[in-house]
C-alpha cells in the first residue's frame, strides 16, 4: 500500500513568508481604500503593522513562530481589537478585503486553499467580534490559533 503524501501547510502552499507579506500588504491597502475601514487602518497602527500581521497570519497558517517570538500572542491580538462596540459591518468588510487581497497578492487560486483561507478569516473575525462589546472580557490565556486545510486545530 502506497503511503499518501502529506499536504504542505497552508503557509507553505501559499508561498511562505514572502506570500504572507504580500497578502498583508494587499489587505492593508484594501482596508485603507474602504470608506469604513479606512479610519481604523489609517490611525494609530504600529509602524510595522503589515510585517507583524504577516508574521501572525504565517504562524497561524502553519509557518514559523515569528509572531509568538516577537511577543504577539492571541490575547494581545484580541485586546488590540476589544471594546470597540458594534463593529459587525467592519468585520464583514474586513473579510471581503481579505478574500480580495488573496487575488491581489497572487496567492494560489486552488479552491480548497482559498476555502481554507476564507474559513480561517471568518473564524478570526468572529473571534474578534466576540470581544468587541465594551464590557467584554478578553481571555488572557487564549492559545495561538493554528489553522490547517481541515480548519482550526485544537491544542492537544
Amino acid at each position: 500500500m502506497a503511503q499518501q503524501e502529506a499536504r504542505p501547510s497552508l503557509y507553505e502552499f501559499a508561498g511562505g513568508a514572502s506570500a504572507l507579506l504580500a497578502l498583508a500588504r494587499a489587505h492593508h491597502d484594501r482596508c485603507l481604500a474602504d470608506p469604513e475601514l479606512n479610519h481604523p487602518f489609517s490611525h494609530g497602527v504600529h509602524a510595522e503593522h503589515v510585517e507583524r500581521l504577516a508574521a501572525y497570519w504565517g504562524e497561524v497558517l502553519g509557518g514559523p513562530p515569528a509572531a509568538s517570538t516577537a511577543g504577539i500572542d492571541q490575547p494581545a491580538v484580541l485586546l488590540m481589537h476589544a471594546h470597540n462596540g458594534d463593529i459587525d459591518d467592519l468585520g464583514r468588510r474586513f473579510l471581503a478585503c481579505f478574500v480580495a487581497a488573496a487575488d491581489d497578492a497572487g496567492l494560489p487560486a486552488d479552491p480548497a486553499f482559498r476555502a481554507a483561507l476564507a474559513a480561517y478569516m471568518t473564524w478570526a473575525v468572529d473571534d474578534v467580534l466576540a470581544v468587541s462589546p465594551v464590557d467584554a472580557v478578553v481571555p488572557t490565556d487564549a492559545p495561538m490559533p493554528r489553522w490547517s486545510w481541515e480548519g482550526l486545530q485544537r491544542p492537544t
